[in-house]
């Protein structure tokens, strides 16, 4: 998928999804929508057969680990032949080990070298971004490098979540302190290196200022404390001036986290329902948000799941002026229950709608202004002819 960036720190459950249809994503960082969702009962969902299937589907895989433990077999093993036959496209199973990783992911840590990439048109990977402080970064490696091969497998022309994959070390599950040889191209030179991954810290939310006092704001993931960073983010800017909202390439993360994102920008009231067990729930926004700045959100290809969610309120609600590219329509919830062996099975429990009843999964939201490589400057554009908030 080209000109989608995906950083070397996505959580596991995120790159199996990806790998099998390009899934949470074209960015990485958290992995889709999982749970610690609110427990409000609003009535009976409109799909009442499908929310059925998904609970048929959950009590299949349980009663497989079940009947694998009685058996001697490895209930993770059952588990993952049992997700692999419901259908569940977003279902996965993990190791307790891999499972505290994808925990760890959305506590903004991760074990990886600090690269972020994207896939060029002619099939190429090239570096976006180094982390500040990361072994890529001490080894020298810039923005714009291209990386030719991981561990002795060339990368040109792979989904940039297997190149991740890679990176990461996933088929041997490997640790921080493990070693990656790594071949990269700058111009016409070209060298081999080792790097050591280590366990890495990031910033899913990052401000600044460009022309005319506007914020941007970029979220790349809703992991543990994002929303808060938005909204401290919201408060702290300048007073009247507009705000850009860029979630392209957020693959998602808590939903509880884009909802308290939302907060930053609507009074309360609705930012999405989600069916689950037979029942739908209702997510709501915090009171005292700012309801009056200027406010574009960017979105494109990348932007998923908990980021879609976010967007669709913001939409909906008339909140912000949606430029960019249609997002990436993961509209489903997910959520963990532990098998016999400590092995964790993350399976759909539910689908979610924004504000107005519109459904996601598989469609994605439509931008209200397309833009594509001058998407932010479309945004400032917006934003002049928005005014200052009053």
């Amino acid at each position: 998928m080209s000109g989608q960036e995906l950083p070397s720190c996505q959580p596991r459950r995120l790159r199996r999804g990806a790998a099998l249809t390009l899934v949470f994503a074209s960015v990485l960082v958290a992995g889709a929508a999982t749970g610690s969702l609110p427990e409000t009962s609003l009535r009976t969902p409109p799909d009442a057969a499908r929310s059925a299937a998904l609970t048929g589907s959950r009590e299949d895989v349980a009663r497989a680990a079940r009947e694998a433990m009685t058996d001697g077999v490895s209930p993770m093993e059952a588990a993952q032949r049992e997700v692999s036959r419901s259908g569940d496209r977003w279902g996965a199973v993990y190791s307790p080990g891999e499972y505290e990783e994808f925990e760890e992911s959305l506590d903004g840590r991760y074990t990886g070298v600090g690269l972020w990439a994207r896939r060029e048109p002619d099939g190429r990977i090239e570096v976006t971004k180094v982390g500040a402080g990361s072994p890529a970064a001490e080894a020298g490696i810039r923005r714009g490098d291209r990386l030719r091969s991981v561990d002795g497998h060339k990368v040109d022309g792979r989904p940039v979540t297997e190149v991740v994959s890679l990176l990461r070390g996933d088929a041997m599950d490997a640790p921080a302190g493990t070693a990656v040889a790594l071949v990269l191209e700058r111009g016409t030179r070209a060298w081999s290196l080792t790097l050591r991954r280590a366990s890495l810290s990031t910033d899913s939310v990052t401000v600044r200022r460009i022309a005319g006092g506007v914020t941007v704001i970029r979220v790349t993931a809703f992991a543990k404390g994002s929303g808060e960073q938005v909204r401290t983010a919201v408060r702290q800017a300048p007073a009247g001036a507009g705000i850009v909202l860029d979630l392209r390439g957020n693959s998602g993360g808590l939903v509880t986290e884009a909802t308290t994102a939302a907060s930053a920008f609507l009074d309360g009231g609705l930012v999405a329902t989600y069916d689950m067990d037979g029942e739908q729930r209702v997510l709501h926004a915090q009171q005292g948000g700012d309801t009056s700045r200027p406010l574009v959100a960017l979105v494109d290809g990348g932007t998923m799941s908990a980021a879609e969610l976010l967007t669709g309120a913001l939409k909906d609600r008339g909140r912000a002026v949606v430029v960019g590219s249609r997002t990436f329509g993961k509209g489903s919830v997910q959520m963990p229950s532990r098998l016999p062996d400590g092995s964790v099975a993350e399976l759909t429990v539910g689908h979610y709608r924004t504000p107005s009843g519109r459904g996601v999964d598989g469609h994605g939201i439509t931008p209200d202004l397309a833009a594509d490589e001058q998407a932010l400057k479309r945004a400032e554009t917006v934003l002049s002819g928005l005014g200052t908030a009053s």
